[in-house]
């Protein structure tokens, strides 16, 4: 495999036979989506958008929709035992179910993902109400996740048909997230290079970057990763499998408890990551940290940055470089009790690359959590 390297986009042209225009949102299913409503609110500076349920003519399961900038988070929990939803939550917790895709045909697109491969989730389906159409279609991707494509040209209410718009006086101001960066599966030992091919020749993805065990290790425990994206780079999708090593890494941490392949972390782009991190850590968002020591070289490794070094060293923000600038980045750790799924906040200054200049430590800090829990 080749060492951290980053590949120019290929010219798409006529191969580009899924045309995307970014993420339309995410869904988790949850245990409680009430509870998790209010703590995305509270925690993270979400706004209420829209909510179905028995109210609206759903019966089996409520669904609560959040809004920051261009983010949408669903937060779905069915209504009764049983199910695939509820069958979902008992195998890996709290978890990413769709990573959804904002797409101008939805028929088209569902027709060029399967006719390669891909294995039909959803069929093309009319969704109306009196507010337009959408039509959604889907397909499955690695473990229970899958990918459901949104055609909402013709659609102008809330949210999607079967939605109303929730109204909440509870509103907490932003925190300045943005939007989805990226999106990481974690998949089973062997299993990275099914998956891009997977993305390569169903979606027509191109591998963006790749790093090896020599770029993502510690002493204990490691890693590979390749990163996928689509043509115009809206979306991205780094696919991490595990590597030899001493102990259990990260991703055998992360499989066991999630019970197989799934969403690892949503990375949130930020325009101010001092800013959005002291808003979220003064809202009680606990992060990974790392030692003091890291700042100490920081100018002479990364060059001269915009930002003040004490605020990033008060917060845990690290800073990595490339050929077209640089990037500030920070880890939360994991928002449920399972230690599953977390976000990423990240503010790229030109940098295009994932900061591979922090992996060690960020691992080393990943380490120490896991030891805690006894799981290293």
């Amino acid at each position: 495999m080749n060492t951290a390297t980053v590949k120019p986009s290929t010219a798409q042209g006529t191969q580009d036979f899924l045309p995307l225009n970014g993420t339309d949102y995410v869904e988790f299913y949850v245990g409680n989506a009430k509870q998790a409503a209010h703590f995305y609110k509270t925690a993270f500076g979400f706004q209420s958008l829209a909510y179905a349920g028995p109210e609206t003519g759903v019966k089996d399961r409520v669904s609560y929709v959040l809004v920051q900038n261009k983010l949408r988070f669903v937060l779905t929990t069915p209504l009764k035992p049983g199910g695939p939803i509820a069958e979902h939550i008992a195998e890996h917790g709290d978890g990413v179910k769709v990573l959804a895709i904002w797409v101008d045909d939805a028929r088209q697109a569902f027709a060029e993902t399967v006719k390669r491969g891909a294995k039909p989730y959803m069929e093309p389906t009319v969704e109306k109400d009196e507010f337009g159409e959408v039509v959604r279609s889907g397909i499955h991707t690695y473990g229970d996740t899958v990918h459901i494509f949104v055609e909402r040209k013709n659609y102008q209410g809330p949210f999607l048909p079967g939605y109303r718009t929730w109204q909440s006086r509870y509103q907490p101001t932003s925190t300045g997230l943005q939007y989805v960066d990226h999106c990481v599966g974690n998949v089973g030992w062997n299993e990275m290079n099914t998956w891009v091919d997977f993305y390569s020749e169903t979606m027509g993805f191109h591998n963006l970057v790749s790093f090896d065990d020599k770029d993502i290790s510690t002493e204990y425990s490691a890693l590979m990763s390749k990163v996928m994206s689509n043509g115009n780079g809206r979306i991205k999708f780094p696919i991490n499998e595990p590597a030899e090593g001493k102990k259990k890494s990260q991703i055998e941490e992360y499989l066991d408890f999630y019970g197989g392949p799934g969403v690892q972390h949503i990375a949130i782009a930020t325009n101010d990551i001092v800013h959005t991190v002291g808003e979220l850590q003064a809202r009680g968002v606990e992060f990974l940290t790392v030692p003091s020591s890291y700042y100490a070289d920081l100018l002479e490794r990364v060059g001269e940055i915009d930002e003040d070094l004490r605020p990033l060293e008060e917060l845990g923000i690290l800073v990595d470089r490339d050929e077209e600038g640089y990037l500030l980045q920070i880890f939360t750790k994991p928002l449920q009790d399972r230690p599953t799924v977390f976000f990423e906040i990240i503010q790229r200054k030109g940098a295009k690359s994932f900061g591979k200049g922090n992996f060690k430590a960020l691992f080393e800090s990943i380490e120490r959590e896991q030891a805690l829990r006894g799981n290293l």
